[in-house]
């Protein structure tokens, strides 16, 4: 099975390649063999790509609005049409089960672009009036940017990114993480197809060294990371050195609260979500599950079971609802928070076996896995996993349920399940998090703002917010009297 792109890098408008580079495996997570071998950039590829966007820039960004939004349209139209090989890309770069890539990756990108190339047209400035005088403000580009991309979505992620950077008007380079370059070269060529000029769009691979070379670039304005925390705040802190613009957005242990009267089966659905999706490697994922005593009995007996049913295998195959983690790294990391639980005293209530899949004995799978009995100061409750590794813990009230929700160092997502509508705005009100969900969770539409609060990250992906991250203000004021002055 081979997915070997033209070349390791897109930079101003061709396929680009050094092979002076460090080697780049692409490796398939399913089955362990490499599928493909890149390159890392090299120094000169990252001057190329700079030098690419810083040209072609100040030209783009002179374009009404609207026209660039065209462009932006017109590749989510080709985003979508490929849909079903791009998902197929995805799947093998991320081991993703296909049933999710299919409906979750391409479409996501695809749906950025849209919005953002029509939302473009009406983010303007403001009119102040001052009587004989006025004042306007302007939205301007920033310049250069460059986008960081995390493993678990990486198309996603691509999209999310240059969608509303470009649509200001601004010049991206994106660097994909190393585990997953794929589809971002893919993304890059629709581009280009869809009629973006040449120097817009460019695609650097490697590992932290070119990250950290992009960031500190002196032509770059702007940074935008996902990933780690411990990764945000060594970005955070070479961007902020450079005075540059940045969004982080980072990880999280966050909290979905289960009160007494929800929907029993809703709220079981849910905490699936936030747990299993994607094997457990979202960002998001509500991994401290707190469920009342009225209904903590009923709530395990059918988690559990739906649980045990969740059918594991060939990502490739429409059938399997959860495929393997993305590399041996995160499978040893994994298992080692699985014994951490049971070393702490948590029950481990279901799963947290290796399963044994003929033809895939070299893949990095791992069982869907419950801990109950878990207590706040314990680990597997306070760190983030990235695993399909979900945490059961019992509150008895609401007050003491919203301050050991709160009790932690992260704050990117919180959910609520509860019939009482009026409860349910009052709980969300005080948790401490960017991202919140009544009675649902993980659902992430590109109309509204996604990021965190405290460690989990500074500055909003999606909605007219990314607009605004990847534009800067300009006032101006007007006098159409004389100056009256004292000197």
């Amino acid at each position: 099975m081979k997915a070997q792109p033209k070349a390791s890098h897109y930079v101003n408008g061709r396929h680009v390649e050094d092979e002076r580079g460090d080697l780049l495996p692409v490796i398939y997570p399913a089955t362990g063999e490499t599928i493909a071998t890149l390159h890392a950039a090299t120094d000169n590829i990252i001057e190329l790509a700079i030098e690419a966007a810083r040209a072609a820039q100040p030209a783009w960004a002179r374009l009404k609005p609207v026209e660039r939004g065209r462009i932006l349209r017109r590749a989510a139209d080709i985003l979508r049409a490929r849909n079903d090989e791009l998902a197929r890309l995805e799947t093998l770069d991320t081991g993703k089960a296909i049933q999710e890539t299919l409906v979750a990756d391409p479409a996501s990108a695809a749906d950025a672009l849209e919005f953002f190339g029509g939302a473009v047209t009406a983010f303007t400035g403001d009119y102040v009036d001052f009587g004989g005088a006025f004042a306007y403000t302007r939205r301007e580009p920033l310049g250069v940017c460059v986008g960081i991309g995390a493993w678990n979505y990486p198309i996603q992620g691509a999209g999310w990114k240059s969608a509303p950077a470009l649509a200001m008007g601004n010049a991206m380079v994106f660097k994909p993480s190393e585990n997953t370059p794929l589809s971002a070269l893919a993304l890059a060529e629709i581009y280009t197809e869809a009629g973006l000029p040449d120097g817009l769009f460019n695609v650097v691979q490697g590992y932290g060294a070119a990250g950290a070379a992009l960031a500190s670039h002196p032509v770059v304005a702007k940074v935008s990371l996902t990933g780690s925390v411990p990764t945000g705040k060594k970005v955070l802190a070479l961007a902020g050195s450079h005075m540059k613009h940045a969004t982080m957005e980072l990880g999280g242990k966050s909290p979905l609260i289960v009160f007494d009267d929800a929907d029993v089966e809703n709220a079981v659905g849910g905490a699936m979500l936030g747990n299993f999706y994607s094997t457990g490697q979202v960002c998001s994922n509500g991994t401290r599950v707190f469920v009342q005593d009225g209904i903590y009995d009923r709530f395990l007996d059918s988690l559990a079971r739906r649980t045990k049913a969740i059918r594991i295998g060939d990502p490739l195959d429409p059938e399997t609802q959860m495929g393997p983690l993305i590399n041996k790294a995160q499978h040893d990391k994994v298992n080692g928070y699985v014994a951490i639980g049971r070393q702490e005293g948590a029950t481990l209530h279901c799963g947290g076996g290796i399963p044994k899949l003929q033809g895939f004995e070299n893949g990095f799978f791992i069982e869907p896995t419950i801990f109950t009995g878990v207590e706040d100061g314990m680990r597997i409750a306070r760190e983030e996993i990235f695993g399909p590794v979900m945490a059961v813990l019992r509150f008895s009230g609401e007050d003491e349920v919203i301050e050991r929700a709160n009790d932690s160092e992260f704050g990117l997502s919180a959910g609520v399940f509860t019939r009482d509508l009026p409860r349910a705005h009052r709980v969300v009100g005080e948790l401490q998090a960017g991202t919140c969900w009544i009675n649902t969770y993980n659902l992430a539409p590109v109309e509204i703002p996604f990021g965190g609060a405290k460690q989990s990250g500074i500055g909003r992906e999606n909605s007219l917010a990314a607009l605004g991250h990847y534009s800067q203000l300009k006032s101006v004021y007007v006098e159409t009297g004389n100056v009256a002055s004292p000197y």
